[in-house]
């Protein structure tokens, strides 16, 4: 693993966890560090699926794979976040 790799990781779970974030409504009591990490969870299960699928690699954007990573960042958010709300009580 090369430095550029970790940060490569860090700045894409930061987007896909992101946008899973904006796409879930509602308000998520959880950071922006917990963002990130389920964000880069998102994006390693997404594109594992998508290879197991057969998803076929591109030299542009892959948006199923896009798409599939941003689906599990959605879901990633609402289980931690809901995880985050029953710890409150």
């Amino acid at each position: 693993m090369t430095i550029e790799s970790i940060l490569g990781a860090i700045v894409i779970g930061a987007v896909i966890g992101a946008l899973g974030r904006l796409l879930l409504p509602g308000r998520q009591p959880i950071g922006w560090i917990l963002t990130i990490v389920v964000g880069i969870v998102a994006a390693l299960i997404g594109t594992a699926i998508a290879q197991v699928m057969g998803v076929a690699t591109t030299d542009g954007i892959d948006w199923i794979e896009l798409v599939m990573q941003v689906v599990l960042a959605v879901v990633g958010v609402g289980i931690v976040a809901g995880l985050k709300r029953g710890s409150r009580v």
